[in-house]
Order: structure tokens, then C-alpha cells, then sequence
């Protein structure tokens, strides 16, 4: 299996357009970013399109190699009948270099438990990709007190099958389920207290780096809460949906914290 290093806690900025930008669309994005995003030296930016856009955008982007992207999801398995599945094993071909895991809409939509998160961690690193787990409470869980529960669950459960280099080389991105897509966002001191809770998980389990392991909140990220949210302790980068759709906004994110 091959295994990203640990790294240090360089800010992260990552756009996850879910089922939005064609390769048409996505090529007219990268053209209006790269025209108002300059390199940074002290963060990473990374671009999850739709798979059907994964080579338009490698075209788009082939003279910034500043900007790294990704799949949204993978398959369990490595080949076979599975029908609109995508093996991680075939995605370093396209050069992206990042998959997501677990993200709510795929546990919401799909059913995606933790056991499967696992399953296709184990496949994201054997394919030498870097994946960020996705974890998460609903607003039912919030406000019944779970927070802390649901978040320790899904993290011991997707890293068990893991070893313990393996877990080293995780991201995780922090979303609030109630917050994705409707305008409402956790405040910086609530992205804090998950975020800590997060890195505390960490501390405890085998093989995890809880100190240099980043941590991305997620949740109506836009512009204009950008600076208040990765102000917050703990907080090292953004997974951003909506806001990431439009080349001015999600530059505007991007200059962020610079």
C-alpha cells in the first residue's frame, strides 16, 4: 500500500462541486480562476469536480500545477460489475491526486455507512491518493447532545481498518450536516469545539498525528465568513460547496488568510 506522509498543518482550501460544472463549464471556470488566483506558496488548492469533468479540468489547469484535484468518491472494490462505479485505482491516470470519503450527501443519498468510509479509505491510499474523511453531526444530533458521539464514531469506525501509517496521512474536513447548503453556518466557536473534539479523537487513536493532521471545516462557507472562520482554534482550511461554483468567489476564499 502506498502511504502520503504525515504533514505539517499546511492551510487547505478545497472546492467540492458535487454534480455542477460539465467539462464545457469546467473549462471556462479554470480560465476566469487562474486569472484572478495567484499562486500561494503557504496553502494547497484543490478542485473535486464531477469524475465526468476530471480531464477537462487536467487540460484546463496543465500550466498551473499549483492546483491539485480530486474525485468525490471511489467504489470499495477495486474492479468488477459494479455499474457507474469508479475504482481508485483508475483515478492517478487522470492526475488527480485527492478523493473525498464519507461526505453526508454520499451517507444521506447512498447510504454509505462507516464500515463502507473504511472500505474505501483502505482503496484511496492503496491507490496513493490523499483522502479527506468527511465527518459530521445532523441538527437532531447537535441539539440531543451527540455531538461528540457521532463524531468519535465515525472517525474510530472509517480509520479501523487502517494501519497505522495509513492513518498518518488522513485529512479530515468537519461539516455540519445542518449547515451544507443552507445558508447556515457554525460560528467560528462552534467549528472550534468540533474541531477539537476531532483532534482529541485523534490524540487517542493509534497511528493518528492529531497534531499535524489538518482539519477543513465545511458548511456555507462564502467570502464574506471566510476570515471569521479560519480564525478559529484548530481550524486549518475549508471544504466549500456552493461557494466554490462561481471563479470570483472562490477566489475570493482562496486569497483568504494570506
Amino acid at each position: 500500500m502506498s502511504h502520503p506522509p504525515s504533514q505539517p498543518r499546511t492551510p487547505v482550501f478545497a472546492a467540492n462541486w458535487k454534480m455542477s460544472h460539465g467539462p464545457t463549464e469546467t473549462g471556462a471556470f479554470v480560465e476566469r480562476f487562474t486569472a484572478r488566483h495567484s499562486r500561494r506558496s503557504d496553502a494547497t488548492v484543490v478542485i473535486f469536480p464531477p469524475a465526468i469533468s476530471l480531464a477537462a479540468f487536467a487540460a484546463a489547469a496543465s500550466d498551473r500545477p499549483d492546483l491539485e484535484f480530486g474525485v468525490q468518491d471511489v467504489h470499495t472494490e477495486l474492479e468488477g460489475a459494479h455499474t457507474s462505479g469508479i475504482s481508485a485505482a483508475m483515478v492517478p491516470a487522470t492526475g488527480a491526486t485527492w478523493a473525498l470519503a464519507g461526505h453526508s450527501e454520499r451517507r444521506r443519498e447512498f447510504g454509505d455507512t462507516d464500515a463502507d468510509v473504511g472500505r474505501k479509505l483502505v482503496r484511496i491510499l492503496e491507490a496513493g491518493l490523499r483522502p479527506v474523511l468527511c465527518v459530521g453531526e445532523t441538527l437532531e444530533e447537535r441539539e440531543s447532545g451527540r455531538l461528540a458521539a457521532v463524531l468519535e464514531t465515525q472517525i474510530r469506525e472509517a480509520i479501523r481498518p487502517l494501519d497505522r501509517e495509513s492513518r498518518a496521512g488522513l485529512v479530515y474536513a468537519y461539516e455540519p450536516v445542518w449547515a451544507i447548503g443552507t445558508g447556515r453556518t457554525a460560528s467560528p466557536a462552534d467549528a472550534a469545539e468540533a474541531h477539537a473534539i476531532v483532534r482529541e479523537q485523534l490524540a487517542r487513536a493509534e497511528g493518528c498525528d492529531a497534531e499535524r493532521t489538518a482539519i477543513l471545516y465545511g458548511g456555507s462557507v462564502k467570502p464574506a465568513n471566510i476570515e471569521a472562520l479560519l480564525s478559529g482554534p484548530g481550524v486549518d482550511g475549508v471544504l466549500v460547496g456552493g461557494a466554490s461554483l462561481d471563479p470570483d468567489s472562490w477566489a475570493a476564499i482562496c486569497a483568504a488568510g494570506g
